[in-house]
């Protein structure tokens, strides 16, 4: 288990603060009415299935959904004032792959927005974007193309796109969505080490487990805000059947409530129809 920052903004100017927000694209409001504070140092997960609207309330916090009602603000200011320095990792699923790109293409894009007015790169940013890529263990892939790497790889190049414009706040879309167990471990055991830099993270998934095992703190999400706090007071089945539209049942293990799934027979006939036709044979 990880241990992040404790959540509190008590004291201090909230990195991001989210004031009665209607968001959505194109005139239909995705999430409606969402009120949150996420204090400098947190580590917080947005938790809710496919269609809840985790991503398009991260992409109002970018300015790259529409807010039809309500103020985002970052730092203590509108983000319609001032575009915010944040670092953004989408999900791995919408990326192009034969988009021909090298690891190295990939990092220094995080630094375009910083050189608008300059398409070119100095020696020292590639010098940072290197030490960064070092850090997370790709530099040796700087080369090669993009697709060329693992799921694993291919999402720390993308977090190093993320970090070389050295951002306060960083935002990712499932990061864990698509990659194995031990992958998964490692990039948030990963993410952890980032949170203890001082750097807010803010991250999407469905994952209960994955956020019961990992997070201190979780904002459980089905088009509205229904319920935020550590997984050991929101992980409820009261609260999990909101939020997923379904039955969950939770268990407690090592002092993690996590989701037990309910056993499932496949098969024409079932584990009963087995069974009994197994008590019929031994019987003959």
């Amino acid at each position: 288990m990880l241990h992040p920052s404790p959540h509190h903004y008590e004291s201090h100017e909230p990195a991001v603060e989210l004031r009665n927000v209607t968001c959505g694209y194109e005139g239909v409001p995705v999430v409606e009415h969402a009120s949150l504070k996420i204090a400098r140092g947190d580590f917080v997960g947005l938790l809710g299935p496919s269609g809840s609207g985790k991503t398009t309330l991260l992409r109002s916090i970018l300015g790259a959904a529409d807010v039809y009602e309500g103020e985002v603000l970052v730092d203590g200011r509108s983000i319609k004032e001032k575009p915010p320095t944040i670092g953004y990792v989408p999900q791995l699923e919408t990326i192009d792959w034969e988009f021909p790109v090298t690891v190295e293409q990939v990092v220094m894009m995080g630094l375009i927005r910083k050189n608008r007015f300059f398409p070119g790169f100095r020696k020292e940013e590639k010098e940072h974007a290197y030490s960064i890529m070092e850090r997370l263990g790709i530099a040796d892939f700087g080369k090669r193309h993009i697709r060329q790497l693992s799921g694993g790889q291919q999402q720390r190049a993308f977090l190093a796109r993320a970090l070389v414009s050295n951002p306060s706040l960083l935002l990712l879309d499932e990061p864990t969505s698509g990659v194995d167990i031990k992958t998964r471990d490692e990039v948030m055991h990963l993410l952890d080490e980032l949170n203890h830099q001082d750097i807010t993270i803010l991250l999407t998934t469905h994952e209960i487990n994955a956020v019961g095992a990992h997070l201190p703190w979780v904002v459980c999400i089905n088009g509205r805000i229904v319920a935020e706090g550590p997984p050991s007071d929101v992980f409820t089945p009261e609260v999990l059947e909101e939020t997923y539209n379904a039955e969950i049942h939770i268990t407690e293990y090592q002092g993690m409530k996590l989701v037990a799934e309910s056993p499932h027979y496949f098969g024409r006939n079932g584990r009963h129809d087995h069974d009994h036709e197994h008590e019929t044979v031994a019987g003959d």
